[in-house]
């Protein structure tokens, strides 16, 4: 199910969604529609299905600290950002790369946490000071 949602955007705003739907071969709609996609996370994830970074030792925060997209996910990511760029991406690859592109993402989330509690901690310093 689908709800069509009218949105005003800044010019400059509208002018580099413009452009990069021109880059990528894609209407403008759909981009501004996956791009919100991927940068709100499911509510299931963001709501408690992964343990808070505060309850974790300081080993798992640590770890957590050093977390990377599995090699194949990272691979399969970058060649689905390539084509991309060089042509529009059927059906099936765009869902798949909105998919590796929220894997991404929430890890870079979980991985920022993870530093922040780690600093808090005092188990590393800072990453500016």
């Amino acid at each position: 199910m689908a709800i069509r949602v009218v949105v005003t955007l800044q010019d400059d705003v509208y002018h580099r969604v413009e452009r990069l739907a021109q880059l990528t071969h894609r209407d403008v709609a759909d981009l501004l529609a996956d791009t919100i996609t991927i940068s709100l996370p499911p509510l299931d994830v963001s709501a408690g299905s992964v343990p808070d970074v505060t309850s974790l030792t300081d080993e798992e925060v640590l770890g957590l600290t050093e977390l990377q997209m599995p090699a194949t996910q990272d691979r399969r990511l970058s060649a689905l950002l390539q084509r991309q760029q060089a042509q529009a991406l059927s059906a099936p690859d765009r869902a798949e790369l909105l998919a590796l592109m929220q894997v991404y993402q929430e890890g870079l989330l979980r991985k920022a946490q993870a530093l922040r509690e780690a600093v808090r901690r005092g188990l590393r310093p800072p990453l500016e000071p």
